[in-house]
């Protein structure tokens, strides 16, 4: 589970609150400042490190965790032959744990951290009394949750109809836009997991990829050097999601911020 977060997170959380700026998580930046009184005093900053788990698969989920910055979340779903896939990644645009389900339910998939960075979170409780209190918080969670929702059927549609390296080209550019940085903390092992394909398999696609003078590899990382040639070869399953995040949440998926 999510360790408490160290003295350098407290004090940049204080110094959040005393400025009245809010985490750098656009889902809690799109609240009113009415809602966002009612659960900021009850946001508690931590440390998310690479592939930390947030929720087990059977888990009852009690917490919200709101990525912030270039943090990524990411589901994870085991599959019958011992493999694990990446179902969808959820970055500062949004939220995980507690949203489609409201907490009540355990959890189908394990939520991991997939990119080290700070996070905060909230108590299911305490969002669904607010909720309660509130009808317009209630209702941007719920447009939230409709969204990620159509983030998990458009990546299911995909799984099944496009290529490799289509789905690598559309990670990779999903990446870059959630973190705002050309430098992604992405192994071929990590590669692999989010295309639910071998090391060996995601080492041929990256090849492929930097023969193309699309990436770089770096130690443990990967360098996007032609943004806009990954974003011709990727599918355009990224851009119906987005599409849609703009007409039920005003944009939010794939936005640039200068936090």
């Amino acid at each position: 589970m999510a360790k408490p977060c160290s003295a350098e997170g407290m004090l940049i959380m204080t110094s959040l609150k005393a400025s009245g700026r809010r985490p750098a998580n656009e889902l809690l930046q799109k609240l009113s400042s009415a809602d966002f009184a009612l659960i900021s005093p009850y946001l508690e900053p931590f440390d998310g490190a690479a592939d930390r788990i947030l929720h087990n698969a059977g888990e009852q989920v009690d917490t919200v965790h709101f990525p912030c910055g270039l943090s990524l979340a990411a589901f994870v779903v085991a599959i019958d032959d011992d493999r694990e896939v990446e179902a969808t990644l959820v970055g500062r645009e949004g939220a995980v744990g507690g949203i489609v389900s409201h907490g009540f339910l355990p959890a189908f998939s394990r939520i991991t951290v997939r990119f080290a960075g700070p996070f905060v979170r909230l108590s299911v409780a305490r969002l669904e009394g607010e909720k309660r209190q509130s009808r317009t918080l209630a209702d941007l969670f719920s447009r939230y949750a409709d969204c990620l929702l159509a983030q998990l059927l458009q990546a299911t549609a995909c799984n099944a109809t496009h290529s490799i390296e289509q789905r690598a080209a559309k990670s990779i550019v999903a990446a870059v836009e959630r973190t705002g940085d050309l430098l992604l903390p992405l192994t071929h092992e990590r590669l692999g997991m989010m295309l639910g394909v071998g090391r060996s398999y995601a080492t041929r696609v990256i090849q492929t990829l930097k023969t193309e003078q699309l990436v770089e590899t770096r130690r443990s990382a990967l360098f996007v050097k032609d943004l806009t040639g990954l974003q011709n070869k990727a599918c355009s399953c990224d851009t119906a999601v987005k599409q849609h995040f703009a007409r039920v949440m005003n944009g939010l998926y794939g936005k640039r911020s200068s936090s």
